[in-house]
């Protein structure tokens, strides 16, 4: 994978610290914003990106809608500053850290489950591929993270966080919440190394790209799609904010 497009456009943006703290603060709130709405319709909730800002900003209920839709928007804006907080005190990331955001994306929602790892066998629908079976996901996880504290410094912080939420969803930790908590953890890696957050989109076309895409990682091990997919997202995000802070 080349990153030279994206290299530029970081120093780009690193040569304009420190941000402006009214304009962070104005894309914080957008991208939370549209970071929760799109990560939660790609899992299926039906709330519009309006709708999601209602719920989040004025903290209106949606006639119409189900608890569980307003549940998943409230509670993704909070993993998300859970993971904002972990970034700005540099905690790294950890078994631990992981739970914490999965026990954040299901509060209320399934509070049996949130925050530990599946005790059942599952299957993805509409993947080829089958999870491995629920006695082997601790020591995977172990091994995930052990995996990123090796090449944390080794890989470029793209292809490290597209690597890393591939293997996340290849061994599905979760009963539920899987996705949603990939993102999130795809994030906080871009996020603690400087990027602004990188959101994969929802709409029809983009959604179906990225299933495809980390179908074709997962099932027969082809991960340059995915790679560049993400990669793509960071460079919409990258090309954002240096035109919000200019």
């Amino acid at each position: 994978m080349h990153f030279e497009q994206i290299d530029k456009l970081k120093n780009e943006l690193d040569l304009l610290r420190p941000l402006p703290a009214a304009a962070v603060r104005n894309l914080n709130e957008i991208y939370r914003v549209e970071w929760t709405y799109n990560s939660n319709a790609i899992e299926g909730n039906t709330l519009t990106l309006l709708e999601t800002k209602l719920v989040l900003e004025d903290g209106l209920t949606i006639g119409g809608k189900k608890l569980r839709e307003h549940f998943e928007v409230i509670n993704h804006a909070e993993a998300i500053l859970y993971v904002q907080d972990i970034v700005d005190r540099k905690i790294e990331l950890s078994e631990y850290v992981v739970k914490s955001i999965h026990q954040l994306v299901l509060r209320n929602i399934d509070d049996e489950n949130a925050g530990r790892y599946r005790t059942v066998n599952v299957g993805i629908s509409g993947s080829s591929h089958t999870p491995p079976h629920f006695t082997v996901v601790q020591e995977q996880m172990e091994n995930l993270i052990d995996w990123y504290l090796e090449k944390k410094d080794r890989l470029h912080p793209v292809e490290l966080a597209a690597r890393l939420h591939f293997q996340f969803v290849y061994i599905h930790p979760f009963a539920d919440g899987n996705g949603r908590t990939a993102r999130l953890i795809l994030n906080l890696i871009l996020m603690s190394r400087g990027f602004p957050p990188a959101i994969v989109k929802a709409e029809d076309e983009a959604r179906l790209h990225y299933y495809e895409t980390l179908e074709e990682a997962i099932a027969i091990g082809r991960l340059e799609p995915f790679f560049q997919l993400i990669a793509e997202c960071v460079e919409d995000s990258l090309k954002r904010y240096i035109g919000a802070v200019k």
